[in-house]
Formats: C-alpha cells, structure tokens, sequence
C-alpha cells in the first residue's frame, strides 16, 4: 500500500471483476446498436480503457477534458470544456465514461452539451459513485462499478494533483495529504 494510503478501499482483483462485469451488462444493452464510448479524461482512462476491452462490440471511441476541479479538493462550481469531442454523435448512442459521480457539475454539463448535439441517448458509466455527495442536479450513473462515501479517494485513474493515478486499486488519502 502506499504510504499516503489511510487504507485501501477496492483491490486490483475487486477493480478487474466489476469492470468486467460492466463491460458484459453493456454488451448485453447495447448490441443491437453500439455506442461511442466518451472518455472524460484524465480520470476516466484507465477505467475506460480497461471498460472498453471487456465490451465485446465495436465501439467508436473519443474524449473529452472537462474540468470543475483543478487541483482543489472540492470543485470550483464552473465547468470548463477543454478539449471537445472529434466526432459528430447525432443520432448516436452516447456513453460518457467517468472516474467518479460526485457533485455531478460536469457530468450534467457534458450530458447536457451532448444533448443538444442530437445524441439519440446519453448513458453514463461511472468507476465511482459518491452517494453522499450534495449533487448539483438529480443525475445518476446509468452503470457504476462501486458506490463510495464521502472520502477523498485516489488510484486506478482517479488523482489529486495528478498524483496517484497509477496505483492499481482504490484508496482513501490521508487528509494530512490534502488538507494544507
């Protein structure tokens, strides 16, 4: 575990067998018409990658940057669009792939912009679902692997100040960390 863990909340092993069992519910209600897998990066991409193998379809893939963060541990109440999708979704299945459902500021800012392009839906897959966390509209995950309480959580994609993304599990920072 690494030092700056308080402790581990979901293991590599744990990650695999919910990503992969995601991967087969999507398969199964997508596949008379597969979607584009929208990334919301940076968190979203090693889930999404992971996610985007255990899919058994073929799938258009693209990404987005959408920020309400920074490097603050509590969002900044704007969303920003920083880098916008490379391919026309109207008429098109949509499913945003995203590290975790917190406020859902950005989520319902995405989905709400992929909306009004003509997607035909929009889906969205979250890792993470914080469940206490004051939301900002009633959106909820379509598809989630893990619900988590209101702990700062970091590894498999998911950072503060771009660190920790590369740890193989989910775990629960040491405020020590965070709390300057």
């Amino acid at each position: 575990m690494h030092a700056d863990a308080e402790r581990i909340l979901f293991s590599e092993e744990e990650i695999k067998n919910a990503v992969k069992a995601l991967g087969k519910r999507i398969t199964e209600d997508y596949m008379d018409e597969p979607p584009i897998i929208v990334g919301i990066l940076k968190g979203s991409f090693i889930f999404m990658s992971d996610l985007v193998r255990e899919i058994g379809l073929n799938c258009d893939i693209d990404f987005m940057i959408a920020k309400s963060y920074g490097s603050a541990t509590v969002s900044s109440g704007t969303v920003n669009i920083v880098k916008d999708l490379d391919t026309d979704i109207s008429g098109r299945h949509v499913l945003i792939v995203e590290d975790i459902l917190d406020t859902a500021r950005t989520l319902t800012a995405v989905k709400d912009l992929l909306m009004d392009r003509s997607a035909k839906s929009v889906k969205i897959a979250a890792l993470l679902d914080k469940v206490t966390a004051e939301r900002v509209s009633d959106l909820k995950a379509d598809y989630r692997c893990f619900e988590v309480g209101n702990e700062f959580v970091v590894g498999y994609g998911l950072d503060f100040a771009e660190k920790y993304r590369g740890l193989k599990y989910i775990c629960v920072l040491r405020p020590e960390i965070y709390e300057h």
